[in-house]
C-alpha cells in the first residue's frame, strides 16, 4: 500500500486537478490522505448565501473526500488570501506566512503517514493565485524536511491547448459576467517531465467530487458548473486527463 499525501489550497481543488487520479489509487488500495491549507472562506461572493462559507466548503470537502475514497481530511487553519487583484485584509492568511513554518506542519504530518509520496502545485500557481504560489513553495520545503522524503508530483495542466482556447475567449469575456481569464503564462508547457495520466475510468467519482462543492457553482460563470454540464464525450475527452510534474 503506497501513502499519498495531497496538498491543496483551497476546498474544490483536489477535485479540480487531482480527483481522478486519488480515486484511482484509493480504488488500487492505496492511502489518500487530503490536506487543505485553508477553508477557502474568501471564495465566490455568491456563496455568502450559505453563510458561514468556510464551514459550508468544509463540509463540501468532506463530501468530495468521501466520493474519492480518501481515508483522512486535514486542515492546516491558515486563512484563504484572496486573489492577487482582490486580497483579503484579515490575519492568519496563508500568502503571509512563513514557507518553513507551514512546511513544518506538512513535515510532521508526511512523519506521522510515514508517506511514500507528496502533491502540490506547478511553479506557476496553475494561475498564478497567491495560496496555489505559497502551495508550491509549501510542499517542496515539506519534502525536504520529512524523515523519509517522499516523491513530489506537481499537479498541473498541459497548457497548450489551453492558451488557444483563452486567446479565443478573452474577447467574449466581458460579455460573461463572473468570467475573469488568465494570461498565457499558466500551468506548464509540455515536456518530458510532464505525466499524463489517464483518469477516465473514475470520471464518476471525479464529476461526484466537483458536484460536491455546490457553493462554487453558482453566481455567474463558473469552472465547475462548465465542467459539470459537459456531455459525456466531452467531459471524457477534458476531465478524463490529469497531469503532473514529477520533481528530480
Amino acid at each position: 500500500m503506497t501513502t499519498i499525501v495531497s496538498l491543496h489550497a483551497h476546498p474544490d481543488d483536489e477535485a479540480l486537478l487531482t480527483a481522478g487520479w486519488l480515486a484511482q489509487r484509493s480504488a488500487a488500495g492505496d492511502r489518500v490522505v487530503l490536506v487543505f491549507a485553508t477553508d477557502g472562506d474568501a471564495g465566490l461572493a455568491a456563496a455568502a448565501q450559505h453563510g458561514d462559507l468556510g464551514r459550508t466548503r468544509r463540509g463540501e470537502a468532506a463530501a468530495s473526500a468521501q466520493a474519492l475514497g480518501a481515508a483522512r481530511v486535514v486542515w492546516l487553519g491558515y486563512a484563504d488570501s484572496g486573489m492577487a487583484g482582490a486580497p483579503t485584509a484579515g490575519s492568519g492568511r496563508l500568502a503571509d506566512a512563513g514557507v518553513d513554518e507551514v512546511a513544518q506542519a506538512l513535515a510532521a504530518l508526511l512523519d506521522e503517514e510515514d508517506a511514500d509520496l507528496l502533491t502540490g502545485y506547478d511553479d506557476r500557481g496553475g494561475y498564478g493565485h497567491p495560496d496555489h504560489l505559497q502551495v508550491h513553495r509549501i510542499a517542496r520545503r515539506a519534502q525536504d524536511l520529512a524523515v523519509r522524503r517522499p516523491l513530489l508530483l506537481e499537479a498541473t495542466i498541459d497548457r497548450t491547448w489551453l492558451v488557444r482556447l483563452l486567446r479565443v475567449a478573452r474577447p467574449l469575456a466581458s460579455r460573461l459576467p463572473g468570467l475573469t481569464l488568465p494570461g498565457d503564462d499558466i500551468y506548464s508547457a509540455r515536456t518530458p517531465a510532464l505525466l499524463r495520466i489517464d483518469v477516465r475510468d473514475r470520471l464518476a467519482a471525479k464529476r461526484a467530487a466537483l458536484a460536491a462543492h455546490a457553493s462554487q457553482a453558482g453566481g455567474g460563470v463558473r469552472t465547475i458548473r462548465l465542467l459539470l454540464a459537459l456531455p459525456r464525450p466531452l467531459a471524457r475527452r477534458l476531465l478524463g486527463v490529469e497531469w503532473f510534474l514529477r520533481v528530480p
